[in-house]
């Protein structure tokens, strides 16, 4: 029998030392945007001021090299091929480069699950309503999350895509990615899997995932600034989608006549963008590898754990968290006070939560009957006596 040893434990202190916001902050937020940590606020500044002393082009070409490192890094985050990313500038807009690059036509399945974030199920309305696909949206089990045997029974040969959202909004549920990647796999399914709320909090192997497709963002766990996504695409199923838009990054215009697609994942990228963000991603991600992304995951899981357990014995609290493995998001409601009031008392005490309306997870939220939820999301660097002085901070309300 294999004994798997427990990574390296975080060190806490030194995080928080390198984290400039700790100081100013009880940022329960990780869900929304993380602090960053002072290396990539380094990168990000250094840029622009080389922007601002000698021109937003002329730096770039400086720093050619730096901005090409998120590539690397990406690939080495995913266990992927370099020239398998792009990058793009929201999470969401990276997301739609792969699902509209499908021809999909009358009759065609799309699959998903009843935890499917709000932009992404637009996008299915907006495909079926256009081009007639069908959404077929599959059970839960009896954890809260996507029955697989389910999913099983309802593949045919009708279903073109299996999109998932690995963690969605509006909790701390994980779905079973590395189970539907499975069944997609033995099934010849693509298998599109948004990873926004997982990047950074957990280890993420595609080939280990069974994803064809994978969309992140760089301001959530992975600690980097907004502005920037990525899309990683399975070299194998390039040439088989259609990107919904191409510019001269995309594709190289070789006659009057006649342009020439990328053979590359960079064929979903614009060529405009920021470069200050990117190179600072790029920086965020071996932050986040330098620490060890299972020990990120070993930290997270405990400390969200005991936040639930916590807010368990508060009167009036209700934890709306489902699933067999919860992550770092920590949802929760308390009778008689709205969720904006919750976290606009708690912004006035120095500490940050987030809300999430039914409208996020519309099919999740009406099934569950839940109202708009208070979002505690915690991170690596948070600490136990900030889960007491948050508790502390929510029994002064009651």
């Amino acid at each position: 029998m294999t004994i798997t040893q427990p990574p390296e434990p975080i060190d806490v202190e030194k995080a928080r030392h390198e984290t400039p916001g700790c100081a100013h902050v009880l940022h329960f937020n990780n869900a929304g945007a993380a602090l960053m940590p002072q290396p990539v606020l380094d990168a990000y500044f250094d840029h622009l001021n080389r922007e601002a002393r000698m021109g937003g082009y002329e730096a770039a070409a400086e720093a050619r090299d730096a901005a090409e490192r998120p590539y690397d890094a990406v690939a080495r985050l995913l266990g992927c091929r370099r020239d398998e990313i792009a990058l793009i500038e929201n999470a969401t807009r990276a997301w739609d480069m792969a699902f509209y690059a499908f021809p999909f036509q009358r009759g065609d399945r799309i699959v998903t699950a009843q935890a499917a974030y709000a932009s992404n199920y637009i996008a299915f309305l907006h495909v079926a309503q256009r081009a007639g696909a069908v959404i077929d949206v599959i059970e839960n089990d009896e954890h809260g999350q996507v029955s697989v045997e389910k999913l099983k029974a309802a593949l045919d040969e009708r279903v073109k895509l299996i999109a998932l959202t690995h963690v969605p909004t509006n909790g701390g549920l994980v779905n079973p990615a590395a189970e539907v990647g499975r069944v997609a796999k033995e099934a010849g399914i693509p298998f599109l899997l948004d990873a926004c709320q997982s990047a950074g909090q957990m280890p993420l192997d595609v080939e280990v995932l069974g994803a064809d497709m994978l969309s992140a963002t760089s301001r959530k766990f992975l600690r980097g600034p907004r502005g920037v996504g990525f899309l990683y695409v399975h070299h194998s199923l390039l040439d088989r989608l259609d990107p919904p838009l191409l510019d001269l990054q995309a594709a190289t215009w070789t006659a009057p006549d006649r342009f020439t697609i990328r053979p590359d994942a960079r064929r979903f990228e614009t060529w405009e963008s920021n470069v200050a963000a990117r190179i600072a991603f790029g920086v965020a991600v071996e932050y986040a590898m330098g620490w060890g992304l299972e020990a990120v995951w070993h930290r997270i899981r405990p400390l969200a754990e005991t936040l639930r357990e916590r807010l368990h014995a508060l009167p009036g609290v209700t934890v709306h968290d489902l699933g067999r493995v919860r992550c770092g998001i920590v949802t929760f409601s308390i009778d008689q006070i709205e969720a904006h009031d919750v976290q606009e008392k708690l912004r006035i005490q120095g500490i940050n939560v987030s809300t999430t309306s039914p409208a996020s997870t519309l099919l999740d939220s009406t099934a569950r009957r839940l109202p708009t939820l208070v979002r505690a999301s915690v991170h690596y660097y948070n600490t136990e006596d900030e889960i007491e002085r948050f508790c502390r901070a929510l029994r002064s309300l009651l």
